[in-house]
């Protein structure tokens, strides 16, 4: 059955040179630098808060690394007197805000995008839907860092789900903190890899055998703030997240895995003794959905090479293999933490910013033109980060010269970012921890 509504026109709301959409780690730093270069900025987000997982998904720090660029900005905005990249969210929450407004970027936040405007395959602008009803925004270039890519999907980029050989996508998380913890003598897994022997056995072995499936892992870190520690071990498997039927199957099922976990931290983890949940993500957490097709996809084999492309747009990046498993808990047979071989930090390159099929349209964040094993290293936060700044300079270059994103000479893009301190040469070395 369909119901058929009657035409509606819809009134155009505002217009500007860059829209973007989405408020996470790679649209907010698109907005802020597409305004910065005097580009009239339009952020919209469907949330009350900017950050994506970094606030209104609760997560504990900001994993993987780079160097040079935008995300250490932020690093040093954010600070609380405690570790660089421990994240307070309640700090963060107001320090990207001033941010933004500092930019001079506009703010429509409670916004959905939910469709495009197009002129043949050319993208002009979104559709919103709010309080204030159903709207149009015009834009000379739209960046989709919606996560998902739903702009980019609407206006017809082609895509793939998931890992290839069946679409299957990493599961889900509902981030939570719990309180009254002995920090002192608090065990703190920080990767599916590490582990702890206790009289009972394995940690992590431990956590198989007693959490509810698909949960089975332990994964905890430290917060800005005495006692508390972050938990990364709820856990959904086969679920969509451009569904919203999915996503509410997986915040049912993680919410119901947070008061096992909690008794098994008081059972079995030395320092959580008397733990108890203070706070938990007021959005679950999604590692993968769409992968588009752009100019180039960046591949697992780019990275392990650490390849520096004669493109570059992003350089300097570093984390590992970081996939979790498809099927339950721990860390899936195709990642690699501990074992992953490249320490050097990779480039992307230009081109997988850049869409096929639609013009004046820009990817920004997890959704950029990449592998599945790929996406496992570049989806982290920083350099998401850095792939705004990227991006946000790319789209107000391409305003000024009247030009579309296909069309930029990349070397204008490189000399603005060298100018902000962002290299190809001398890769970098970073940790590994795992989101």
């Amino acid at each position: 059955m369909k119901y058929v509504e009657e035409v509606m026109e819809t009134p155009i709301a505002a217009q500007a040179d860059v829209v973007v959409v989405g408020g996470g780690p790679a649209g907010f730093s698109a907005a802020i630098h597409a305004a910065r270069m005097g580009m009239d900025t339009i952020l919209v987000e469907a949330a009350g808060q900017v950050g994506g997982v970094a606030t209104i998904g609760l997560m504990s720090h900001w994993t993987g690394k780079t160097q040079g660029g935008f995300y250490e900005e932020v690093l040093e905005r954010a600070k609380d007197g405690t570790a660089k990249r421990l994240i307070n969210p309640e700090i963060l929450k107001t320090t990207l805000l001033e941010m933004l407004q500092e930019a001079g970027v506009k703010l429509r936040l409670y916004t959905m995008a939910v469709g495009v405007i197009m002129n043949e395959n050319t993208i002009e602008g979104i559709i919103v839907e709010s309080k204030s009803g159903r709207e149009g925004i015009l834009g000379s270039i739209i960046v989709d860092a919606s996560g998902d890519g739903d702009i980019a999907a609407k206006a017809g980029v082609p895509f793939v789900k998931g890992r290839p050989e069946d679409g299957k996508m990493q599961p889900m998380t509902t981030m939570f903190k719990v309180a009254g913890v002995d920090t002192e003598r608090a065990v703190l897994p920080g990767s599916f890899e590490s582990t702890y022997e206790l009289p009972e056995g394995d940690l992590q072995t431990l956590a198989q055998e007693h959490l509810p499936f698909p949960a089975g892992h332990v994964l905890l870190y430290r917060s800005t703030l005495p006692g508390i520690i972050t938990c990364n071990m709820t856990n959904c498997i086969d679920v969509d997240g451009t569904k919203a039927e999915d996503l509410t199957e997986a915040e049912l099922v993680c919410r119901s895995q947070i008061g096992p976990i909690v008794e098994f931290l008081k059972r079995f983890v030395p320092g959580f003794e008397n733990c108890y949940v203070i706070s938990s993500a007021s959005h679950i957490g999604v590692r993968e959905t769409r992968h588009f097709e752009g100019e180039y996809t960046l591949t697992e084999q780019d990275i392990l090479e650490a390849k520096v492309f004669e493109d570059w747009a992003v350089t300097k990046a570093h984390f590992n293999f970081d996939v979790h498993n498809l099927s339950g808990a721990g860390l899936d047979e195709t990642g690699a933490q501990k074992l992953f071989p490249q320490q050097r930090g990779y480039t992307i390159p230009y081109r997988c910013f850049v869409p096929k099929n639609v013009e004046r349209l820009l990817l920004a964040g997890r959704n950029i033109s990449g592998t599945h094993l790929a996406h496992s290293n570049f989806r982290v936060m920083p350099i998401c980060v850095n792939m705004g700044q990227a991006v946000g300079i790319a789209a107000a270059l391409c305003v000024s010269s009247q030009i579309t994103p296909r069309e930029l000479d990349v070397t204008s893009l490189q000399t603005e970012l060298t100018k902000q301190g962002v290299t190809a040469s001398e890769p970098n070395k970073a940790g590994l921890v795992s989101s």
